[in-house]
């Protein structure tokens, strides 16, 4: 299928968070980090992957990829706390987290801003990221590709990189590119631009040296009944462009 129709950044970023999930199969899709993934999840359900199990944003699996915004309907299950925990511990689920820091290895930071002893700014606490990490397939979603998120260090490690033993770091996706970790030491790697972005802008807007292949390719606009699907069905408020604006 072919697009026809001209997309969003936004819904190029929301296709590339749905191919975050290609090839996941039967296991909990935990796009926890924003509108974006959240809407990527429900349509790679509703097109290339319809035996992900995708939730209302809280406990209830859904039996129908749920709108943004909208009720849970007919539920297919229910994961309390404790079924949640078995199934981070038993590699059950593809997280998807918001790190206000990330490094070359995939080390992230959603604890505090500064040093540890008196943090310029206090954020979540590391919260599940440990345990996600080193147990389940983990991408990331950041809404606005900068310096002060690509760093050389992150301040603080609250989801383990691919140099302290993480289980499977897939993807980071931004409003400007795609990038993965398939270098031989597992070291950051630009995979595609979105359109209209160079690479020299991704460069630019990270701070540590980024594996560059020879040719980096454009990432993949929506089909068309993608975009149908996005426009008519999973987000006819258009929640996408809040987080990623046109």
């Amino acid at each position: 299928m072919t697009t026809t129709t001209t997309a969003t950044r936004a819904e190029v970023c929301a296709v590339a968070c749905a191919e975050m999930f290609r090839g996941d199969g039967e296991i909990v899709a935990a796009a926890v980090a924003g509108m974006t993934p959240a809407l990527g999840a429900r349509l790679a359900r509703s097109t290339f992957e319809p035996d992900l199990l995708t939730t209302d944003g809280g406990p209830f699996l859904t039996a129908e990829p749920v709108p943004l915004g909208a009720p849970a309907g007919d539920v297919e299950g229910w994961l309390p706390f404790r079924d949640h925990l078995w199934l981070v511990l038993n590699g059950k689920r593809h997280v998807v987290l918001g790190p206000s820091q990330i490094d070359r290895y995939g080390n992230s930071n959603i604890s505090n801003i500064g040093d540890w002893a008196r943090p310029k700014s206090q954020l979540l606490g590391a919260r599940g990221a440990p345990g996600n990490t080193r147990c389940n397939t983990t991408s990331f979603w950041i809404p606005k590709h900068s310096t002060r998120v690509f760093t050389e260090r992150v301040d603080f490690v609250s989801g383990i990189g691919y140099d302290r033993g993480a289980y499977e770091l897939r993807v980071v996706v931004t409003n400007l590119c795609v990038l993965d970790f398939e270098t031989p030491d597992h070291r950051m790697r630009l995979r595609s631009v979105h359109p209209g972005v160079t690479v020299a802008d991704v460069v630019t807007a990270t701070g540590f040296e980024l594996a560059l292949p020879s040719e980096v390719p454009e990432t993949r606009s929506p089909t068309d009944e993608e975009l149908r699907i996005m426009r008519e069905v999973l987000d006819v408020n258009g929640f996408r462009d809040r987080e990623v604006p046109a």
